[in-house]
C-alpha cells in the first residue's frame, strides 16, 4: 500500500510539527496564550506547562526517530497516536471553549495524524503478514 511506501515523510513532517510545542517549554505563558487563550500563573503552573511541552517534544523526536527506523515505526506510532487522541479528547472534553485558538488547528491537524497512524499500522501488519500456510492432504 502507498501509505507504507510515504510513512517516512508523513512521521518527519509529524514530527516536526509535534515538536514545535518545545515553546512551552521555553515560554509556557506565551504557548499557553496562543493555544488556549488564557495563561496560568505561579512557579507550579509553569514547571507543570513546561514538562508537557518537554514531553510533546519529546513524542515529535520519537517520530522522527521512527521515520528513520523502521523496526521501532509501530511502537512510536501508537505512543504518538495515543497521546494525540488524549489530547483531542481533553480539548474536546471543554467544549468549544479551545477551538477558536490554536488549539482548534492542532486538534484538526493531530485528528489527520492519527487516522494516518492508525492506516499505516494496518497496512504495514497486512504487508508484513505471513501468509498463512496452505493446508495439505496426507495420503495415508
Amino acid at each position: 500500500m502507498r501509505i507504507v511506501h510515504y510513512m517516512r515523510w508523513i512521521m518527519l513532517v509529524s514530527g516536526v510539527l509535534t515538536a514545535t510545542m518545545v515553546q512551552a517549554a521555553i515560554t509556557p505563558d506565551a504557548a499557553l496564550q496562543s493555544n488556549f487563550g488564557e495563561t496560568v500563573s505561579g512557579p507550579l503552573a509553569h514547571l507543570v506547562v513546561r514538562n508537557w511541552g518537554a514531553l510533546i517534544a519529546l513524542v515529535g523526536g520519537m517520530l522522527i526517530y521512527g521515520a528513520f527506523n523502521p523496526p521501532q515505526r509501530s511502537l512510536v506510532l501508537i505512543v504518538a497516536g495515543a497521546s494525540k487522541v488524549i489530547f483531542i479528547a481533553l480539548v474536546l472534553s471543554e467544549g468549544t471553549r479551545y477551538v477558536s485558538h490554536q488549539a482548534g488547528v492542532a486538534i484538526a491537524i493531530d485528528s489527520v495524524m492519527v487516522v494516518l497512524f492508525g492506516w499505516y499500522l494496518v497496512a504495514a501488519r497486512s504487508v508484513t503478514a505471513p501468509a498463512a500456510p496452505v493446508p495439505t492432504r496426507q495420503s495415508v
